[in-house]
């Protein structure tokens, strides 16, 4: 593995992990584990012995926000290694604004992470907490991208559109999610306020954004097989499947969590699939490029 390699692929798996072990501290019961902000507890920056909390509690939020940093630490080296090494490239600019945002949004992340705690876990500010977690991902991803030379092949217009129809619908079907677990049981903790929705009615129109998503992509993978050429339908219709395979396991996933009461080991297993729904509909966006026209 290339130093660039391990850079780039490990900022984008910390960016993930944030989704993963916040959805850990919910899931757990552990969202005031750490009941104050920027110390855990106290004036100590970690948990302390005998905390009321509980240890358990106390570190798995402590084990949340210190993800944040090795996430911080992987931006930082992405900005130098960007500087240091790929100067020369004409998307230079673009690279180190986009690598200069990663830091950003760790700040973004630590100040939501603040009023999350400040506010007895807000479900607005536990939901803004994640919502920005999805452009940062997608940041992550269009650096290791570029950076690491991932294959891009250019395709019809009607295949570009229906790309962005995709990337569009999946990030509504994303954000119907977070409204679903912001009305839902797992608060993070028993005294966190829940959004006023009718749990039932969420959780279907989220399923079925979920189905109208899947219909979209097969029409996209058809598209893709009776249109375009060989060398597109073999990179960006595999890229294509692999999203929708994620897509349809995600949707069972969610079916499953549904008719069984939300238990949270599928709940949790729901989380990672919306990471990964994330990472890949953004990899299709970034794989299949409209050809510039020629005057």
């Amino acid at each position: 593995m290339t130093l660039a390699s391990f850079i780039f692929t490990a900022l984008l798996v910390f960016q993930a992990g944030i989704i993963v072990t916040g959805g850990a501290v919910r899931l757990t019961g552990s969202g005031l584990g750490c009941p104050t902000w920027p110390q855990c507890t106290g004036d100590s920056i970690k948990p302390v012995v005998h905390q009321a909390q509980g240890q358990l509690h106390a570190w798995i939020e402590f084990g949340n926000r210190l993800l944040a940093w090795f996430m911080l630490a992987f931006a930082i080296a992405a900005l130098i290694y960007i500087i240091k090494k790929l100067k020369d490239r004409e998307d230079f600019k673009y690279l180190r604004f986009l690598a200069i945002l990663q830091i950003l949004g760790f700040v973004g992340q630590v100040v939501l992470g603040g009023i999350t705690v400040l506010t007895k876990l807000n479900p607005i500010s536990v939901s803004a907490h994640f919502v920005l977690t999805l452009p940062l991902i997608a940041g992550a991803m269009t650096l290791r991208h570029r950076i690491l030379d991932r294959p891009v092949v250019f395709v019809k217009e009607t295949t570009r559109n229906l790309t962005k129809a995709v990337t569009a619908l999946t990030f509504v079907v994303l954000m119907l999610g977070v409204v679903v677990t912001g009305t839902g049981p797992h608060a993070g903790d028993i005294q966190a306020k829940r959004y006023p929705f009718e749990a039932r009615a969420v959780s279907w129109l989220h399923a079925d954004a979920v189905i109208a998503l899947i219909f979209l992509t097969l029409a996209l993978a058809l598209v893709v097989r009776t249109s375009e050429s060989a060398e597109v339908r073999k990179v960006f219709g595999n890229t294509v499947k692999i999203f929708l395979l994620i897509e349809i396991g995600q949707g069972a996933i969610g079916y499953v969590q549904y008719f069984t009461g939300l238990p949270e080991l599928i709940v949790g297993a729901h989380l990672i699939g919306a990471a990964l729904i994330c990472i890949s509909a953004w990899r299709i966006n970034l794989t299949g490029r409209l050809a510039k026209k020629v005057a």
